[in-house]
């Protein structure tokens, strides 16, 4: 890829998620890493201060932190706004802790979802790992907990899935207690309000109930 190539396609993610953030709708994929988790809760709280109608985060993440999820499960459970979720390709590992918390959550028919720990690499002094084992123990324990009381289930159940890997569908995930509804094509397609002075707003969809 030029390097024209490539500045024409950073221009063109950001004025997406300009024309997402003026519709209230806010992307987390990739990595849930520390940049990730600090974009998205700028931007989080910045339409909870904007209004008060409420924020769609559009999840699509495969691995991260557990550190890095709690940080935002705390940040989204202390937005004075309601988040909507809806998830689009895959939602694995820690992320499934931020779907977890939303206050509505809604998945696409092919969303695949996997209840896993991450995995995670230390290099320290001998003294310092039962400190560092502990600390990961009681984030791990947090982030049981609160996925727990989201879905229904025993954490100690949420724990044994994380250890052993489990995957769900869509429908999978519903019955498990982790979205509650999944987005069918008979949804209703609507006009998104568009910005000042654009004659021709997008197109998007509104969740079928």
């Amino acid at each position: 890829m030029t390097e024209r190539e490539w500045d024409s396609n950073v221009d063109w993610r950001d004025q997406l998620s300009r024309r997402l953030f003026e519709q209230r709708v806010v992307l987390l994929h990739g990595p849930l890493d520390d940049l990730t988790v600090t974009r998205t809760a700028a931007e989080l709280m910045t339409l909870d201060a904007d209004g008060d109608t409420a924020v769609s985060l559009r999840i699509d993440c495969s691995e991260g932190s557990l550190a890095a999820a709690l940080t935002l499960m705390d940040v989204i459970e202390l937005l004075g706004v309601p988040v909507r979720a809806l998830c689009l390709g895959q939602v694995a590992g820690p992320a499934v802790g931020v779907l977890a918390v939303c206050g509505h959550r809604a998945a696409m028919p092919s969303t695949r979802f996997v209840l896993r720990e991450p995995t995670t690499q230390m290099e320290a002094h001998a003294r310092d790992v039962a400190q560092w084992a502990q600390i990961r123990a009681e984030e791990r324990q947090r982030f049981c907990d609160r996925v727990g009381a989201a879905t229904g289930r025993p954490p100690a159940a949420v724990a044994a899935d994380l250890a052993t890997g489990r995957f769900l569908d869509a429908d999978g995930a519903l019955a498990y207690g982790l979205v509650d509804e999944i987005t069918r094509p008979t949804a209703e397609i609507h006009q998104l309000p568009g910005t000042s002075g654009s004659t021709s707003p997008p197109i998007g969809f509104r969740p079928s109930r």
